[in-house]
């Protein structure tokens, strides 16, 4: 398995507990915007701990950008992750993925599960494709959303925050079937899933309910 040992060039945290990591990018290496790539440390201890993580940069960049939730009290890689400075070093393997971008649609992200459209919205506003994309961002508190600012100037008033634990102004608790229902016009060819398992097993059920096709349904497999 090719791997690549890249320097990390800067870190910073995004929210209190998502941090963004930029690293060099190995010559000639391409990757799909939605497609991941398993990391580890550059260290003895933890060269074999390969973790999946996903691209968030724009494929063009002259970085690779991830960004990454930390998960504290496992002792897991995250939080070794949240330790990483800029000169340290981590590994990266080939890319790979099954959510790339196959034409407008609704982009439903589960905390997260945000992370490979981040790519994709950056790659289409590159290329002046964003139009026609929606994207419902469910999390649990308003300090857990990802990068708010920047989606929602990315895709305007197609920006829909999705917060269970709700402060007064935001109506919708939870995207449930008339909330799906709404965003689903003739136009839509599309349906991006991406968070935690059971998120994902329950917006396809619904979208069925609502008459989308598995051939309009594009998941992580």
């Amino acid at each position: 398995m090719e791997k690549y040992i890249v320097k990390v060039l800067s870190t910073e945290f995004v929210t209190h507990n998502v941090k963004r990591f930029t690293v060099e990018k190995p010559s000639n290496y391409t990757y799909i915007p939605g497609q991941a790539t398993d990391v580890a440390i550059n260290r003895p201890e933890f060269i074999n701990e390969l973790r999946p993580f996903t691209f968030t940069s724009p494929v063009d960049a002259d970085y690779l950008e991830f960004t990454i939730k930390i998960y504290k009290g496992h002792n897991g890689i995250t939080e070794q992750l949240e330790q990483i400075k800029p000169s340290d070093e981590l590994i990266i393997h080939e890319p790979f993925g099954a959510i790339a971008y196959k034409g407008p649609g609704v982009f439903i992200a589960g905390g997260a599960g945000i992370t490979p459209f981040i790519a994709i919205f950056r790659q289409l506003q590159t290329k002046g494709e964003l139009t026609g994309n929606t994207l419902l961002f469910a999390n649990r508190t308003e300090a857990d959303i990802i990068l708010k600012d920047e989606l929602k100037a990315l895709l305007g008033e197609n920006y829909i925050d999705v917060i269970r634990n709700a402060p007064s102004g935001i109506s919708k608790k939870l995207i449930d079937k008339e909330l799906l229902a709404a965003c689903i016009t003739h136009d839509t060819a599309y349906y991006y899933i991406c968070g935690p398992d059971q998120f994902t097993l329950d917006m396809i059920a619904i979208l069925k309910e609502l008459g989308v096709t598995d051939d309009q349904i594009v998941i992580e497999q």
